[in-house]
């Protein structure tokens, strides 16, 4: 008996330890994502590969908080994005803004389209939420795409490029590609902290029951419309964040932005990734794009690699790179 007794201690002591490295992990997520933040460009070949990881992998999280978190599934979500980066760049372009202000004025515009789609869109279920949706964003592509005079139309909207800014009073070279992403990185490590402190909070929790249970939720007197509803102007706000630093970043924002194979870049992302999980929108920013510039190097058709690659990882990876690395942790 006391053979068996320490056969199955010795069986089971690997899992508990990784189930304590695993809540040890949950627990300071974010510290771990500023290590990671920190080190990231120097793992990578270019430093401009590296930020546009980040601008993408936020983009994918402002989606996730909607679609993985929350369960409603959007093909709209490039308006969001689109438009933040648009607003940052009339701010800069016709208003003279500053750089601070420009960023402040794409994450509002985030906000502010969110709260105009979401406030239609959110009574709907299931594909009728997908498609209302993307008929809505569809309205702002074409919005941005007539006003010419503000946005330029098919040809983009093209900033001025920020050579110096100065946060806090610290003069900063932001043509350096090394200073310009760990701009982005100190951005992109604030949102990651606010939707660790939302999942940690109560909304968290109750979105999450919506997503598992409607119905249960609704008895126990939530109001799931404004929860909804809530949860997707964070949504913009995240993602209007994000297309703001994509157009610093490029200086220039093309009509594309605004287009429905954008809206398909954040569910592919997600979902390469893992939907509902706290790194897997940026691990799928980081495999798509990755992928995108090594394999167009040897092919023009490199969307057909990346398609097969996607393919595989839905069919024998449901949960997603960083979702499945988790189940088997735990497992």
């Amino acid at each position: 008996m006391s053979a068996e007794f320490a056969t199955s201690r010795m069986e089971t002591a690997p899992a508990s330890t990784g189930a304590r490295l695993l809540d040890l992990a949950e627990r300071h997520r974010v510290l771990l994502a500023g290590i990671f933040l920190l080190v990231f460009p120097l793992v990578l070949p270019f430093h401009a590969l590296a930020i546009v990881i980040l601008t993408y992998g936020l983009y994918a999280l402002g989606f996730n908080l909607l679609f993985g978190y929350l369960g409603l599934l959007s093909f709209g979500h490039a308006a969001l994005f689109g438009g933040g980066a648009y607003l940052c760049g009339i701010s800069l372009v016709h208003f003279g803004a500053p750089w601070w202000l420009g960023i402040l004025a794409g994450t509002l515009g985030g906000v502010l389209i969110a709260t105009l789609i979401g406030s239609l869109a959110i009574r709907t279920r299931g594909i009728y939420f997908a498609m209302v949706t993307l008929a809505l964003a569809q309205c702002v592509y074409y919005l941005f795409y007539q006003a010419v005079d503000w946005t330029g139309g098919e040809n983009g909207l093209r900033l001025p490029s920020v050579t110096a800014i100065s946060p806090f009073g610290i003069p900063l070279n932001f043509v350096d590609p090394l200073t310009r992403y760990y701009v982005v990185a100190a951005f992109v490590f604030a949102s990651l902290f606010f939707l660790s402190r939302i999942l940690a909070s109560p909304f968290g929790a109750v979105i999450e029951g919506i997503r598992e249970n409607e119905a249960r939720a609704r008895a126990c007197g939530y109001d799931v419309t404004r929860t909804r509803l809530v949860a997707f102007v964070l949504s913009g706000a995240f993602c209007g964040l994000a297309g703001a630093l994509q157009a610093l970043h490029l200086a220039i924002v093309p009509v594309e932005m605004l287009a429905i194979e954008t809206s398909g870049l954040a569910v592919m992302m997600c979902l390469l990734g893992g939907m509902g999980t706290f790194f897997g929108p940026f691990v799928g920013a980081a495999v798509f794009l990755i992928l995108e510039n090594l394999v167009s190097v040897y092919t023009v058709h490199w969307q057909l690699v990346v398609g097969v690659v996607f393919i595989v990882c839905v069919l024998f990876f449901p949960r997603g790179i960083w979702g499945s690395i988790l189940h088997w942790s735990r497992r």
